[in-house]
């Protein structure tokens, strides 16, 4: 898949967010997400900032907050908070059709987007349903690399196996679930162990504790 190629998934996977996110009452993006302390505003907030964060100022960010991501990611968080949750999800709409990104890890900026989306609507318990071939692209990224999220390093030493999609990864006691399911495990969200089975399920819950 060629650089275009991904940039038609984000696109299409940040649009179908942001239809999500316009139907929310207000009050609902205050609740918390899957996503550490965030709520859902914040993270709305975070794919923003991602949005807009080329190579330079990625650097800049993390160099002056002495290299701790926590730090770098508050502060670039606060410049796209708004006022109000109508215009940070104005924000996030004007960023939608952006091609900016720190580095060429494309396939990372598409599972960012997915597995942020799942952060805010599962709690919601609401269907946010990314493309099947960008969750594929996806999953065989997060099973070979670790990049924003150790989901090899996570994975390592168990075979994951999606039962509703062609793809299986790595050797070992078995965790198997659909596809979506196993991006979210990858990504470190013990919520998602609920839905999967096998005998490598227990050691993944082991890793993430």
């Amino acid at each position: 898949m060629n650089e275009t190629e991904y940039w038609d998934l984000i696109h299409t996977e940040r649009a179908r967010l942001a239809d999500l996110l316009s139907t929310l009452e207000p009050e609902q993006w205050a609740l918390a997400t899957l996503c550490a302390d965030w709520t859902v505003e914040q993270v709305v907030a975070h794919l923003s900032v991602a949005a807009n964060t080329g190579r330079w100022a990625w650097i800049r960010s993390i160099v002056r907050a002495g290299f701790d991501p926590a730090k770098h990611n508050a502060r670039l968080l606060e410049r796209s908070l708004g006022g109000s949750p109508e215009e940070t999800l104005a924000k996030f709409h004007s960023s939608i059709s952006l091609t900016i990104a720190p580095t060429k890890d494309f396939p990372a900026f598409l599972g960012e987007v997915i597995v942020h989306g799942q952060d805010i609507a599962r709690p919601l318990e609401l269907d946010l349903i990314p493309d099947a071939e960008a969750t594929v692209e996806v999953a065989r990224y997060f099973a070979s690399k670790d990049f924003a999220v150790n989901s090899k390093t996570l994975v390592k030493g168990v075979r994951l196996s999606a039962v509703d999609a062609d793809f299986e990864s790595g050797s070992g006691p078995q965790v198997a679930g659909r596809l979506l399911d196993l991006v979210m495990a990858m990504a470190g969200r013990p919520e998602a162990l609920a839905d999967l089975t096998g005998s490598g399920v227990a050691e993944l819950r082991r890793r993430m504790d």
